[in-house]
């Protein structure tokens, strides 16, 4: 390796969607990667995952579109209100609300499948890295080292990697954002369609059947009072403000959620970086840009890094000319991105909301905004 002005072994840190998806561009591009993940497991928090038509690109783009759609169920990102009316937006397309709906945890399991899983160190944490001028040491929390030309760290938005990389930027909590979800049998309760729904006191929620025949439901809500009780009574209470009623499909399908099966989270945000690169090390996901799930999107945007890393790695240039490349696109990007993205979060009213997130999913989609 010394003295390589191109990458020939990549370290990728974090078996998440984005870095698995990493693995397979970078592998696709003729590098040897390893990825190296702290958990026993490949697991996947969260439940349902909404990938939008530029995701789906990069996976045809990797060889695994028709795989990827075969696990999914296409599905309409259409808002209504609390009394069951669509919020129309007919100052855009119907491509500007259609997304495809996976559950992670199938995700990611085929990504591993991808990448293979013999690539894939588990239980294995990352410590720090030495750069040097011709490469990188990436020593890990087992007392092993790797050599590489290249680390990358899609370590989510409690980075490791970016700790060291760019210091004093922890993950800050997005005040007052707070979500609850699962996915769950639909037994007795009858869902007669998918619902996205835009409600009172900053909540937002709904519900969508998956491609196996359950439910994915969830509830957010903005500038949320502090929290009281368990986890599915909190979810009942906000679920009151997006539906007119007693007994809504949504509150049906929250109560007969086993309280083991929410997931709650206060949102975590990673505020904007200098820089996302040195001359050997790079961030992707949302090690670079964790943001809040109101739009929908963060996987799909980060899954765009990985396919930028492997088309800029795999055309044989100097690597940290190729990541200041990188890093020169996936700014200004996400500068572009929080604007839409707080536009969508003050809308002040449902109406303005599903219209400023058109906006967002159409210019996230347009082709000609992603860069290659």
């Amino acid at each position: 390796m010394t003295g390589e002005a191109t990458v020939t072994r990549a370290v990728v840190i974090g078996a998440g969607i984005v870095g698995l998806t990493t693995g397979i561009a970078l592998h696709r591009a003729g590098i040897d990667v390893v990825i190296c993940e702290h958990a026993p497991e490949i697991r996947a928090a969260g439940a349902g995952l909404g990938l939008w038509a530029n995701a789906l690109a990069v996976f045809d783009e990797l060889g695994i579109g028709d795989e990827v759609r075969a696990i999914g169920k296409p599905s309409e990102m259409y808002f209504h209100d609390p009394a069951g009316r669509l919020l129309d937006t007919p100052e855009f397309g119907a491509e500007d609300h259609q997304y495809l709906l996976v559950h992670r945890a199938k995700l990611n399991d085929l990504l591993a499948d991808a990448v293979g899983r013999e690539n894939i160190r588990l239980g294995t944490g990352f410590s720090e890295y030495e750069e040097r001028a011709d490469g990188v040491e990436v020593r890990l929390t087992d007392g092993s080292s790797e050599e590489a030309g290249l680390l990358v760290g899609a370590d989510g938005a409690y980075s490791a990697v970016r700790a060291q990389l760019v210091p004093g930027t922890p993950a800050q909590e997005h005040a007052g954002h707070q979500v609850w979800r699962a996915v769950v049998p639909t037994t007795g309760i009858s869902v007669p369609g998918n619902r996205l729904i835009l409600g009172t006191d900053g909540c937002r929620g709904g519900y969508v059947r998956t491609a196996d025949g359950t439910v994915y439901w969830l509830v957010n809500q903005f500038k949320s009072p502090p929290l009281t009780g368990t986890r599915k009574e909190q979810a009942l209470e906000r679920a009151h403000h997006l539906e007119e009623g007693e007994g809504g499909v949504l509150a049906q399908l929250i109560a007969a959620t086993p309280e083991e099966l929410i997931l709650h989270n206060q949102i975590m945000l990673v505020p904007p970086l200098p820089h996302w690169v040195s001359a050997r090390v790079a961030l992707a996901g949302d090690a670079a840009h964790a943001m809040s799930p109101h739009i929908t999107a963060g996987a799909t945007l980060g899954i765009e890094d990985a396919a930028l890393l492997g088309r800029l790695l795999g055309s044989g240039g100097d690597v940290p000319a190729a990541l200041q490349a990188y890093q020169a696109d996936r700014i200004p990007r996400y500068v572009r991105v929080a604007e839409l993205s707080a536009a969508v979060e003050h809308s002040p009213t449902p109406q303005d909301f599903a219209r400023h997130y058109a906006a967002f999913s159409n210019w996230m989609i347009t082709p000609q905004q992603v860069r290659a």
